[in-house]
């Protein structure tokens, strides 16, 4: 399929933007239908204001654990509540792997 440039407009900010050939087959390969409704700037601007600022997943606030597993301590971005296991990353993938089959 031939793709060609499109001039869109933000629904953010009101200007207009390119989505260029490269972007939608892009869009295509990854079997995206929608078109960006926002241009580039304002995109990496949502993206900063929902991971809470430039540091956003580095500022992601981390809780102890045991895992139920291996017994190891580990690290979790989550409050741990007693009623459920919790997992390292490495048993947390093997029992993830495990309930695939």
């Amino acid at each position: 399929m031939d793709y060609t440039d499109k001039t869109l407009q933000c629904r953010e900010c009101g200007g207009d933007f390119v989505f260029t050939a490269g972007e939608q087959e892009f869009y295509a390969a990854k079997s995206l239908m929608n078109e960006p409704g926002r241009c580039p700037d304002c995109r990496a601007a949502r993206r900063t204001r929902l991971s809470g600022g430039p540091e956003g997943a580095s500022r992601r606030e981390m809780y102890p654990a045991i895992c139920a597993s291996c017994g190891v301590e580990t690290r979790v971005p989550f409050l741990p509540r007693g009623d459920r296991p919790v997992y390292c990353s490495t048993c947390f993938d093997r029992v993830r792997d495990e309930s695939r089959l």
